[in-house]
């Protein structure tokens, strides 16, 4: 036990940058936790809009068409429901495809590409869990069962994407020693080079190597990336 007094009567200054880093980890857990909270609330509302859709679709016609006119309703209001959660998935994926598919961006945000890093993972297992939940059309026979639970994929991706991305925005290079954070500014400015219209092709070639060179090892680019960047270097037009 006197060990530990002397070692704090020694190193009391740490007390301060380690307070430091847990006031930051408690922010960033109350932000995400407030978002998980929301994603709730708009998950039951949506449920319960969609239970009272059904049940005023059953209840709401003549008692001669009712089972048939009812069963239209309900998977006329489904098909609503399920337009606005592909809608959302769509847009959360562009989002992530932004990052995916730009190379500034991922030079300046490496760690959205980086499954090592616990929030870029927990957002890719619950884009793979959106992905594999998602029915084939708004018109599928669902249960309410797979509504539901599609309906919380779909929220778990949302804000597992905000909080990964925010994350990344916050470590930026960081991860990174010194000497790396030096290759990733030299790929950073060859990039310019490799998309500038007034350098020559030559030169713009050669910026694109350096930029591959550099990134080798550091940040694993897509081939879709590659090939997107690859048609930017060549001046090539994205197809209409």
């Amino acid at each position: 036990m006197q060990d530990f007094w002397n070692f704090a009567g020694n190193f009391w200054w740490l007390i301060f940058p380690i307070m430091g880093m847990a006031g930051g980890a408690a922010k960033a857990w109350e932000r995400s936790s407030k978002q998980r909270h929301e994603r709730r609330l708009e998950t039951l509302r949506l449920k319960g809009e969609l239970k009272s859709q059904q049940l005023a679709a059953r209840g709401a016609v003549a008692p001669a068409r009712a089972p048939r006119q009812a069963a239209g309703d309900e998977q006329a209001s489904t098909k609503q429901l399920l337009e606005k959660l592909f809608a959302e998935h769509d847009e959360i994926t562009a989002r992530w495809l932004d990052y995916e598919l730009d190379v500034a961006k991922l030079i300046a945000f490496p760690a959205m590409s980086d499954g090592r890093q616990p929030l870029t993972a927990a957002f890719l297992r619950a884009k793979k869990t959106a992905d594999t939940l998602r029915p084939a059309s708004a018109e599928a026979k669902l249960s309410e069962t797979q509504i539901a639970e599609y309906l919380d994929a779909v929220g778990n991706y949302a804000v597992a994407f905000d909080v990964a991305e925010r994350d990344a925005r916050r470590l930026r290079n960081s991860t990174f020693s010194e000497a790396e954070r030096k290759r990733l500014d030299r790929a950073q400015h060859m990039l310019k080079v490799a998309l500038d219209e007034s350098a020559t092709q030559a030169e713009r070639q050669i910026a694109y190597k350096r930029v591959r060179d550099e990134l080798d090892g550091l940040i694993l680019l897509s081939d879709e990336a590659v090939d997107a960047l690859e048609k930017q270097v060549a001046g090539e037009l994205p197809p209409a």
